[in-house]
């Protein structure tokens, strides 16, 4: 089978395509045709060695896909051959990667794909399933309240306002003012031009998303109500704030960060069922993509990496 894979890490100039064995299945696993593979930055980190996790190589790239099954192993069960699939969380820890015509894929970290675009699908399922996570298990809301979501223009946020729309949270924004438009008709109650320093805001929020990594983390807590809480799913370049400790812990307030390369497999799956119910209803399909052949898997990553992919998602097609 045709796979992208790296004998070592480093740039993306490691990243070969070539011939590798179709992997054997295991009891538990799933082998599944990969129709699609999307790029993230995570798949990037992994390839280059800055996120340290467990691989064998030659290791297959990429964690996201959308295929087909092809084959089980003997203690799957509700899976049939020909049904759509997804995965959002191979290519570390120790799993291989799925940018290859075949993967095994363990039944556990599979799911059935709803009656949607499959490009849609898979560009949408990293940013979907992080927003996800974020709203339902590391902030734990069960409904309503004020959010303010920084970045609310990007990949994440713009999955964030649309969950935290139909969680019941009055939604605000902080974006270019060119995507106001856009936000407001995602969820947005209230648009902010991210140019303006937060604390012009009139108005404090339950719960507050730095996806920018651009905001003072003191400003962000002073718009904090009581109990309110912060989560950060990026940081500065500096990679340093300050903030005011006193106020901070006298009223109650949190900082939480959060990756989805440390989801749990309980928070995956539970993010799987949230994303297949509102993604057959046709929310969080937004994101505008380019695709790319297989063959230039290692030029998708140099797009990422040098901020040349315009926004938009990156998916590598293996049909």
């Amino acid at each position: 089978m045709k796979a992208a894979y790296i004998n070592k890490t480093g740039s993306y100039d490691e990243i070969q395509v070539g011939e590798l064995p179709i992997p054997t299945i295991k009891d538990n696993e799933v082998l599944v045709r990969v129709h699609f593979a999307s790029v993230n930055h995570v798949d990037t980190f992994v390839r280059a060695g800055g996120f340290e996790t467990e691989m064998t190589f030659p290791f297959v790239i990429g964690r996201d896909a959308v295929g087909v099954v092809q084959e089980f192993g003997s203690k799957v069960t509700g899976f049939k051959i020909g049904e759509v699939v997804w995965t959002n969380s191979m290519g570390y820890d120790g799993r291989p990667g799925v940018t290859s015509e075949l993967v095994t894929i363990p039944s556990s970290r599979l799911f059935h794909a709803p009656n949607v675009d499959e490009k849609k699908l898979i560009a949408s399922v990293h940013s979907s399933a992080t927003a996800a996570i974020v709203l339902n298990d590391v902030f734990d809301v069960k409904h309503g309240g004020s959010i303010l979501i920084e970045g609310a223009a990007g990949h994440v946020g713009t999955k964030l306002v649309q969950l935290s729309k139909l969680l019941g949270f009055t939604v605000s924004t902080t974006s270019n003012n060119r995507d106001f438009e856009r936000l407001v008709k995602l969820g947005s109650s209230e648009t902010y031009d991210y140019h303006e320093p937060v604390g012009s805001i009139e108005h404090d929020f339950d719960y507050i998303i730095d996806t920018s990594g651009k905001v003072d983390l003191n400003d962000n807590i002073q718009r904090l109500t009581l109990g309110g809480q912060i989560v950060l799913i990026t940081a500065p370049k500096s990679n340093q704030f300050t903030f005011d400790v006193r106020q901070f812990y006298t009223n109650s307030k949190a900082i939480k960060g959060f990756v989805i390369s440390h989801a749990t497999l309980e928070q995956i799956q539970k993010a799987s069922r949230v994303l297949n119910y509102w993604l057959g209803k046709h929310y969080l399909l937004d994101d505008t993509y380019e695709i790319l052949p297989l063959s230039q898997a290692a030029k998708a990553h140099k797009m990422l990496e040098e901020g040349m992919d315009s926004g938009k998602r990156l998916l590598i097609d293996l049909r």
